[in-house]
């Protein structure tokens, strides 16, 4: 690492977990975000300013004046922008020395698979379970780690699943027949800060598992209440019977 660098990424390499080695690790790592919306957003602010070597943002839509009330890493000049492009001119301006990709379009199963692949660790910041659904047939697949997030109104919720590990449940084994709320933010709203917290964890965990320390969220859904200001745990147990993750026995 050079002297800026060292500079730049001086708090993380004072932590003994991390040190330059997990620093390096960060240096080297290709994380996937799809969704730059109000998860996403703060999501691919802490991963870049952590100093992601590679980020490949994936969004279709354009910025619009109701999405800056919480996608915090579009600015009001980006109206009429595509997020991707949006995020990528914020995050540069943050942390020039990254390498970003931008994909502004839908993916195919094929085209989602082959970005997988490329990947290190996925971030499903969508705001759909058909998206999610896909997104987790396709880590499975591939065997690449997912931190998935959501929120709507004042909940939010958080997991990590990871087919490396023949014990950690699938997306699918929490919502085996797809009976997740549809609720959306723009039909029934969202308290901008509850996307930040879920989001910035997102972050957090992707760092973990990079970076190999502490303990991710396998097998554990949290769940946050910004009203009461609480979070539970549920404990995630691996469905045998699991169309997607189970046994083909």
């Amino acid at each position: 690492m050079n002297d800026e660098q060292l500079l730049r990424y001086n708090r993380h390499i004072m932590l003994p977990q991390i040190g330059i080695e997990g620093q390096q690790k960060l240096h080297d790592a290709h994380v996937l975000i799809i969704g730059l919306g109000g998860l996403g957003s703060p999501a691919a602010l802490y991963l870049a300013t952590a100093g992601i070597g590679q980020l490949t943002l994936v969004d279709d839509d354009e910025v619009e004046l109701s999405n800056l009330q919480r996608q915090i890493i579009h600015h009001n000049q980006n109206i009429g922008d595509s997020k991707v492009d949006s995020a990528k001119s914020n995050l540069l301006a943050i942390n020039p020395e990254i390498k970003i990709n931008t994909i502004d379009h839908r993916l195919d199963e094929a085209s989602l698979a082959q970005q997988i692949q490329l990947a290190d660790v996925v971030l499903d910041a969508s705001d759909n379970f058909d998206t999610r659904f896909t997104i987790n047939r396709a880590c499975v697949a591939q065997k690449k780690p997912l931190v998935s997030g959501a929120a709507i109104q004042f909940e939010g919720q958080i997991s990590v699943f990871d087919s490396r590990n023949e014990h950690c449940p699938c997306y699918s084994c929490l919502y085996p027949d797809k009976g997740e709320d549809t609720l959306t933010c723009s039909e029934n709203g969202i308290l901008a800060p509850v996307v930040g917290i879920i989001g910035s964890m997102q972050a957090l965990e992707a760092i973990k598992l990079i970076c190999r320390i502490g303990e991710p969220l396998y097998g554990r859904l949290l769940l946050f209440d910004a009203l009461s200001l609480q979070w539970r745990t549920m404990k995630l147990k691996k469905d045998p019977s699991c169309p997607v993750c189970g046994s083909t026995d």
